[in-house]
């Protein structure tokens, strides 16, 4: 078990490099095995996740290689339709293979996917548009088989804006007859870089940021290697701007879009920091202490993030005043409450609702990282409090943040990790 050491009380000061986005690089690397050829992709963020989803491409024949962020992915070797169940069961994002598979293979094998605990997640959605694209599915003992039967393009109207479901359904609908409209798509960053992503690989694919996505089924011949850059992580940089919050700081928030998360830095300005944008960098003075939010509501793109909340939920606890939290995407996101509260935070929920009462102040204490946003709130919480903190399963933390105890190391943040 490896754990966060963090002596509390701290000020930030410096300079932040964000990485490459998360919720962007699982998508397009899955989206590689659609076509057999070679791909450069940089400013892949080197994670637990993203190194996963390479050991299940090398299990299905592709070759992979990753140093300094920057991918060589070559999949005409792709020799199998079957995901392992294993590395599956461990990573959330391994189900949007299922559209790319199915792309390239014409059949797929693979169990429902594992992750984060924070909730049911369920994929009827994806589930429900691939069948109306012609693919039959079958499930056995929590592994589901699929076929390629009649596809054909058609319109896809999603019950909710779920990411994956976007996503998968564009993975699978860019090689067949016609055109695939995607109705109430998901609107995130994400979801416009993997359309410039497949536009890059000769694909035709429109719409993404809106609620239409428009795809022209297109049988590639081209076999050129193909070359891209994917974009930085709106939700580390949300993650250091709670942190640059929380206490008395100054940070500058580099190489990060921020258009992609206003709704985040709007209520950071509306709890009292000062943001602004500079050159291309982000700039965050904080006094330390922050005014509550009456009413913050988890919300698909580009409403505040739910992969925020918890971080958000952490620089409260010490905010003047009572904040009220609905989270709204999933049903079962507040695992880490009980660990903030082991620190003096006086916080209630009512199934989606969260009731946050600033305190005065925290103190150090032993806690345990129950899922990936989780654990980066607890590391936050514990850099504003008394005393030593102790965050232990912090390969939650390593799942989804690229150095990140370095990075808080430079901004001035005593934090060490033991092994035991």
């Amino acid at each position: 078990m490896e754990s966060f050491i963090i002596e509390g009380r701290n000020n930030l000061e410096g300079i932040v490099e964000i990485g490459g986005s998360k919720n962007a690089a699982l998508p397009i690397i899955a989206s590689t095995v659609l076509c057999g050829r070679e791909y450069i992709i940089e400013n892949i963020p080197d994670i637990e996740d993203v190194r996963m989803m390479f050991e299940i491409l090398d299990n299905m024949g592709c070759e992979t290689q990753f140093e300094n962020n920057i991918a060589i992915i070559d999949t005409r070797g792709l020799n199998s339709h079957v995901v392992s169940e294993k590395l599956v069961k461990k990573i959330r994002s391994s189900i949007i293979l299922m559209g790319a598979v199915l792309h390239r293979t014409n059949s797929v094998e693979i169990a429902y996917p594992g992750g984060c605990e924070i909730g049911l997640r369920p994929i009827d959605l994806h589930l429900k548009g691939l069948k109306k694209l012609g693919v039959e599915i079958v499930e056995k003992k929590g592994i589901l088989y699929g076929s390629v039967k009649n596809p054909l393009g058609c319109e896809i109207q999603l019950d909710y804006p779920s990411v994956g479901a976007t996503e998968n359904v564009m993975l699978f609908a860019v090689g067949l007859k016609g055109k695939t409209y995607i109705y109430n798509a998901a609107k995130e960053p994400e979801i416009f870089d993997l359309q410039n992503f497949l536009n890059t690989c000769g694909y035709k694919i429109s719409g993404a940021g809106t609620s239409i996505i428009e795809i022209e089924g297109t049988e590639l011949q081209n076999k050129d290697t193909v070359e891209y850059k994917i974009i930085s992580d709106r939700i580390e940089a949300g993650t250091f701007l709670s942190a640059a919050a929380s206490m008395k700081s100054k940070i500058y928030i580099r190489n990060i879009e921020k258009a992609h998360f206003n709704s985040i830095t709007s209520l950071f300005e509306e709890a009292g920091c000062e943001i602004r944008e500079s050159h291309g960098t982000v700039v965050v003075s904080s006094e330390g202490k922050l005014k509550a939010i009456e009413k913050v509501t988890t919300q698909p793109y580009p409403g505040f993030p739910t992969d925020m909340q918890a971080q958000f939920m952490a620089s409260m606890s010490t905010a003047i005043g009572t904040t009220i939290l609905d989270e709204t995407v999933f049903e079962s996101r507040y695992k880490h409450v009980p660990e903030l509260q082991k620190m003096g935070a006086d916080i209630t929920t009512i199934g989606r609702v969260a009731v946050i009462e600033g305190v005065e102040k925290l103190h150090g204490a032993e806690v345990n990282a129950k899922d990936l946003r989780g654990g980066a709130a607890l590391v936050i919480a514990a850099m504003k409090a008394e005393g030593i903190t102790k965050v232990n399963d912090i390969y939650h933390i390593n799942r989804g943040y690229d150095n990140f105890m370095n990075k808080l190391q430079n901004l001035g943040v005593i934090i060490t990790s033991i092994e035991e």
